[in-house]
């Protein structure tokens, strides 16, 4: 039977491709949608992926993971480093594992990119390794829900 991962992304990843492709790279969104899709059917996982550029929309999904999901791998984009609602909203959901992940290396770059503030409440992070990050996400989600 195959297990439901949420894939979360927040603000401005719907940009991807054309948003600064020298830190992102030159993936959109919806080639990593695929590319999650194809590693989640190798996994055995299916991935429900998502996208808003609003906050409420992400605690409304992280809510709804909590009773339809597995697991949740999240990019919150720049919520990551302001919104005390989405560790809220991780929190509220545990027992279900939460990974935070990122395209780029969040500490190589500008300071305020160095804290998260849902990073506490997530199972983990994963960052610095371009759109594969988020197969990182999906693999490590496979084995600590087995």
């Amino acid at each position: 039977m195959s297990k439901t991962i949420f894939v979360l992304n927040g603000p401005n990843l719907n940009m991807l491709g054309k948003r600064e492709p020298g830190i992102y790279g030159g993936k959109t969104l919806a080639d990593i949608e695929a590319d999650c899709k194809a590693a989640g059917a190798e996994l055995g996982l299916t991935i429900d992926f998502r996208q808003s550029n609003h906050e409420g929309d992400l605690v409304s999904w992280l809510h709804e993971a909590g009773e339809k999901a597995v697991g949740v791998a999240i990019n919150a984009g720049a919520y990551t480093h302001t919104s005390i609602a989405l560790h809220d909203a991780i929190k509220a959901v545990s027992p279900i594992p939460v990974i935070e992940v990122h395209i780029s290396n969040v500490h190589a770059r500008e300071e305020f990119r160095h804290k998260s503030v849902i990073a506490p409440a997530a199972k983990g992070v994963i960052c610095g390794f371009g759109p594969h990050s988020y197969i990182l996400a999906l693999q490590a989600l496979k084995t600590i829900t087995q």
